[in-house]
């Protein structure tokens, strides 16, 4: 053989011994990530803290415990916001975990992006897999025909924390509190002053456009036009709502924002001043209650803005999503904790623990979680203000409308803007981003 057609023979093998270790390699990929003891890891994102990551934990042992096939492990990010960024990034770098904790926005501007595993491919294949299960209101969040991109974890609305002896002591009762027009009035009763120094707040709401949003449709408000191609949120129910809360955060001072600082800061330092004594309540997540001392508080459901109009706050789904460069042995290991977080049993169990709303209809039956509720009345108030609720809005645009009314919000709340100056702002960006969707 002459030295040339040696040199064709030994490229060709190096190609072919290089291919197969490129193809031993997806094969690898395939297979999946091995713990030491050989059970396939299961690495799961989620921006939960304190005692939700103490809740989230114990779940997950539970589950390593109860099989030998899979074991999850948890990684806690700062917040949802957080989490969707590093997921974005691990993404394009194919270094995702298996499963990951989301808002509904986020979920759907990844299956958009068709990044995302459906889930139905597991579903369709599981006997014991029974739709009718679940809450369809959540379940259809995570919905595009036949695909369920995401699957819903557990529901969450925002309801109202009061301070049950401040509210005694100033002779007001949970009656007052039928609109927000009557938080305000309860709020100024209960604000403390000397001089233009705050010693205690009347009302507290949280920080960014959720709690400003959810009071706009509770006063007849709408993000969009019914046929989709309007954004309306510099409407007169709008600036009604937004310049009524900068009037009280501002002007009146009897109500304060607290702002800023890494992941959930801002939420610790609003919990912390109704829980010691600092402000007479606060509008919180259903999720707060694990938290939460009602021996000292008490919760109800978020008002309608004003006399003659309907409560209408946002409920909404928190959604797994399972990415889909994933190896499929990572892939069914993440549907099976899926599978045993939603089960009726643990779902009422992390209800309980947490405060969110369970997305099993048969947690409700559970013995435990029922005698929860005759004990603990304030369980059952974010389920019954879900029954009201506002379906959570999927911005068309991807983030430009959500990103436009934060923006305006931190101008409210934080800059004193008038809400006028900052809504016709928000919605001429969010319309220009909604037109060029609509070409």
């Amino acid at each position: 053989m002459n030295k040339f057609v040696k040199k064709i023979c030994a490229t060709m093998l190096v190609s072919i011994i290089g291919g197969s270790m490129v193809a031993c390699g997806d094969t690898t990929k395939q297979a999946g990530k091995k713990t030491a003891d050989g059970k396939i890891q299961i690495e799961y994102w989620y921006g939960l803290g304190g005692k939700l990551d103490e809740n989230m934990q114990k779940i997950i042992t539970d589950f390593n415990s109860s099989q030998d096939k899979y074991e999850v492990k948890g990684v806690a990010q700062e917040d949802y916001d957080a989490t969707f960024k590093s997921l974005q990034a691990g993404i394009a770098a194919k270094k995702s975990p298996a499963l990951a904790l989301l808002e509904a926005d986020k979920v759907d501007i990844l299956d958009n992006k068709d990044l995302l595993t459906n889930i139905s491919d597991y579903t369709s294949k599981d006997a014991d897999f029974k739709e009718e299960k679940y809450l369809q209101s959540f379940l259809e969040t995570g919905k595009k025909g036949d695909k369920l991109f995401a699957f819903p974890i557990y529901g969450t609305t925002q309801v109202l924390y009061y301070n049950k002896q401040a509210f005694k002591d100033a002779g007001i009762s949970e009656d007052s509190l039928k609109t927000w027009t009557g938080v305000a009035e309860a709020a100024k009763k209960l604000t403390k002053k000397d001089g233009d120094e705050v010693s205690f707040y009347g009302w507290e709401p949280m920080w960014k456009k959720d709690n400003l949003i959810d009071a706009s449709l509770s006063n007849g408000g709408k993000i969009l036009s019914d046929d989709g191609k309007q954004v309306l949120i510099n409407s007169q129910e709008w600036i009604e709502v937004w310049d009524s809360f900068r009037k009280w955060i501002h002007e009146d001072k009897i109500m304060r924002v607290h702002s800023g600082g890494q992941g959930w800061e801002y939420w610790t330092a609003t919990v912390n001043d109704v829980m010691k004594d600092k402000a007479a309540g606060y509008t919180g997540s259903s999720g707060d209650q694990g938290d939460l001392n009602f021996d000292k508080l008490a919760a109800c459901e978020q008002p309608a803005f004003k006399s003659g109009k309907e409560s209408k706050p946002i409920a909404e789904a928190r959604l797994l999503a399972i990415p889909k460069d994933v190896s499929d042995e990572e892939k069914q290991g993440a549907y099976e904790f899926i599978k045993y977080f939603t089960s009726a049993k643990v779902s009422a169990e992390w209800s309980i623990a947490s405060g969110y709303i369970s997305v099993n209809k048969e947690s409700a039956s559970i013995p435990e979680f029922v005698e929860y509720v005759k004990k603990n009345p304030q369980a059952a108030v974010p389920t019954a203000q879900a029954a009201h609720a506002t379906k959570v809005f999927i911005d068309p645009t991807g983030v430009k409308i959500s990103d436009a009314l934060k923006i305006a919000a931190d101008k409210v709340e934080i800059e004193n803007v008038s809400a006028k100056e900052a809504l016709d702002e928000a919605q001429k960006t969010a319309q220009e981003a909604l037109d060029k969707v609509n070409k």
